[in-house]
């Protein structure tokens, strides 16, 4: 989906019987399973902002946290060596506290390490416009700061 702004959008999901959905949603779809993280790093060769949306993922809780921990800490150093130049991770949602707690702690140091900026949205999912508001926010100022936008 290419934005009156010029943006270019993308959205991943893991069931390539989705993948029309997004697409009829005016979003350009990508097959990519998040537990598999260089199955997302593959389509990240012209992105400059990767949106982490996973603080309403639903499945086994074990395997939601790992999402929100050794899942995004992997992309995180794996987001080093490619073009994109922010993270925007969504931290309020239903997963568990102490998980999104952990994503924001791994996102706040991929910035410091790598100096990757980020963003953290943590707008009430359940306000969709206010949250969808928050989350395009956070990605035009980091697309923004990117000296891409």
């Amino acid at each position: 989906m290419l934005l009156e702004d010029g943006w270019q959008v993308r959205g991943t999901t893991r069931d390539p019987a989705r993948a029309g959905g997004i697409e009829r949603a005016g979003v350009e779809p990508a097959i990519a399973d998040p537990d598999r993280v260089a199955t997302v790093t593959d389509h990240v060769a012209d992105v400059a902002v990767v949106a982490w949306l996973m603080a309403s993922a639903r499945g086994e809780s074990g395997a939601v946290a790992a999402l929100n921990g050794p899942r995004l800490e992997r992309l995180c150093e794996e987001l080093v060596d490619t073009p994109v130049r922010g993270i925007v991770y969504e931290a309020a949602g239903s997963v568990a506290g102490d998980a999104l707690a952990e994503g924001r702690r791994i996102v706040e140091e991929a910035s410091r390490r790598w100096r990757i900026p980020v963003e953290v949205v943590d707008h009430d999912p359940g306000d969709h416009p206010g949250w969808a508001r928050a989350a395009a926010g956070a990605c035009a100022r980091l697309v923004a700061a990117s000296g891409r936008g």
